[in-house]
């Protein structure tokens, strides 16, 4: 097994550490730090940064060809990290000897400990692992102000207890799967990359934040959660209605496609989209027209068909009630000279 200790006072000497003990080529632009290593022990991605209110944020896209123990230590400030692991499993424990607890894939974790004891993570061998790790709270100097989101946090979890270890494991979240897949998907640079980053963290962070809270509340309940493999069922049907929503999707078909009963299906895609079956997969076809208005030659009437409506009045009915306007109006707002339809 390998060891990797990182201190996580400062972004650059994360990747710093990182880049000595893994190998790969730093690259920075505008605090983002991106670490791509290729080599007989480890191929992947990490990225990471810094934002405003002492937060910053980790990600990692890693296989390893050995195990790896990651001891991330403090010695000057006791942060609150709040784990989420996309694909694959890893586990914690407080110091080396302390219990592990293996976070899975699409689960949301919320941690701190004492100051100065380290937090290990362990990666399995040969297993792709997709990681987002958050800190609050790495600076001393920050953690003693009053108003600052770092005493917020440890308020909102520990209240009195704050210099025990806290460590929570949330139930199955694919709506931060998908948030996390946002933020991954910004192509900017510079500024806007940095401003339109930070904004997305700050609403995996307040989700995060909120899976603590509803978990509590559903304690007592007898809550009929999705498991992990009906969690990843809803998944795979999500993105194949995202990539071709013209196709004639029904429950009866996604129902077959998956093995999962019509209600399971319901369940899960209110679970994960906040809404039905059918309203995501004319969200989807909303959106795509959207894109195609935007970027083809194509007249509203031919947009219609091609999503997958038989309805010109019903699309624009819909269309309207999202971008507050109607799609030829929409059309004409983009290229006076280009209405066609």
């Amino acid at each position: 097994m390998k060891t990797v200790t990182i201190n996580t006072e400062k972004i650059k000497g994360i990747f710093e550490t990182l880049s000595l003990n893994l190998g790969g080529k730093v690259t920075f632009d505008l605090d983002e730090y991106t670490l791509d290593v290729n080599n007989s022990f480890a191929k992947g991605t990490i990225i990471g940064a810094s934002f405003n209110d002492d937060i910053s944020y980790v990600q990692f896209d890693m296989t390893f060809s050995a195990d790896v123990k990651m001891n991330i230590t403090n010695l000057k400030s006791a942060p609150v990290y709040f784990a989420y692991c996309s694909k694959g499993n890893l586990s914690h424990s407080f110091g080396v000897v302390g219990e592990e607890r293996k976070l899975k894939t699409f689960q949301t974790a919320i941690l701190s400990s004492k100051e100065n004891q380290e937090n290990v993570l362990f990666f399995e061998k040969d297993k792709r692992t997709q990681f987002t790790l958050i800190l609050v709270g790495t600076q001393a100097e920050v953690k003693n102000q009053i108003n600052s989101l770092n005493e917020k946090v440890k308020e909102t979890f520990f209240g009195d207890n704050g210099n025990d270890d806290f460590f929570y494991i949330g139930s199955y979240n694919l709506r931060i799967a998908e948030k996390i897949e946002q933020l991954n998907a910004v192509t900017q640079t510079g500024i806007v990359r940095h401003l339109l980053k930070e904004g997305i963290l700050r609403i995996i962070l307040a989700m995060e934040i909120q899976q603590h809270t509803d978990d509590l509340a559903s304690a007592s309940k007898d809550s009929n959660f999705l498991t992990l493999r009906e969690m990843e069922q809803i998944k795979e049907l999500s993105e194949a209605i995202k990539a071709s929503p013209e196709e004639a999707f029904t429950i009866k078909s996604l129902s077959k496609k998956s093995g999962l009963s019509p209600n399971k299906l319901q369940e899960g895609f209110k679970m994960i989209h906040n809404r039905t079956v059918n309203d995501y997969i004319t969200h989807m076809r909303v959106l795509k027209a959207e894109i195609l208005i935007r970027t083809s030659d194509l007249n509203i009437s031919e947009i219609v068909y091609c999503i997958g409506f038989t309805s010109r009045s019903y699309f624009s009915k819909i269309f309207k009630q999202k971008f507050n306007c109607s799609p030829k109006e929409y059309k004409f707002n983009l290229n006076p000279l280009a209405i066609t339809a």
